[in-house]
This record gives structure tokens, sequence and C-alpha cells, in this order.
């Protein structure tokens, strides 16, 4: 059976709204494409935020992350997508995102990309109960 990926974050209803406290999650298998050779880029992505009223759902964080496998990205560029689609989504407090990518060339890279304000605008999500 085929897994689809998808572009769709869920999310739930944060159980503690009222308290501070730090979701960190490692998702060690990340994979995009370079956009110059067509070679795969391998990463580890942690993610770490405060949620505020809403919370991601793991399962569809794996498939939404599974969705840029066959797309050509820069390093920097796939970052910060991953975290402006992510505030989007779950609007937190406060969220790093980490990209440690792969050796490539000889030069390993490291991304760091952090939200600490109000989103911009509020994009289309599935809330699950």
């Amino acid at each position: 059976m085929k897994k689809q990926s998808s572009k769709d974050i869920e999310v739930f209803l944060n159980p503690r709204p009222e308290r501070d406290y730090e979701i960190e999650m490692e998702c060690p298998e990340f994979t995009c494409l370079c956009p110059k050779t067509g070679q795969p880029d391998f990463a580890e992505i942690v993610i770490n935020y405060i949620p505020d009223k809403l919370c991601l759902e793991l399962k569809a964080l794996k498939i939404y992350l599974w969705s840029y496998r066959n797309q050509g990205a820069f390093h920097e560029a796939v970052i910060n997508q991953i975290l402006d689609d992510l505030v989007l989504a779950c609007q937190p407090r406060r969220m790093t995102l980490v990209g440690d990518f792969n050796v490539r060339g000889g030069i390993y890279t490291t991304v760091k990309v952090e939200y600490t304000g109000k989103p911009r605008k509020r994009g289309s999500v599935k809330r699950i109960k």
C-alpha cells in the first residue's frame, strides 16, 4: 500500500493552553532534492515550539515532511518554508526549526530559523479532535 505525501498540516486543541511548555520533535529522515543536481539531500530536522491554542499532529507532520522527498530546494529555502507552514498551521507562541543536513561537496550545512511573533496571515488547516 503506497502512502501519499500531503502539504496538509493537521492540528488539535492544546490540552493545557494556560501553561507554557515546550514540544520537541526530531525528524531524522528528512529528504529533499538538490535543485542543481537532482541528487537527494538528507537531514535531521528538529522542531521545538511552545504551543498556544493548537498543537501539531505527528502523523500529519510526518506526511507533510514526506512531501519534500521529490521537491528540489535549497537548504535555506526549504527550512524557512517548513517554518512558515508550521507557524501558519498552529500559530505557536514560539517556534524554532533546525535543519542539520548531511555533507554535500565536503560541506555540512545547518540552517536554524525562529519564529517569535504573530503570523502574518492565517492559512487553511485541518483540525482533528
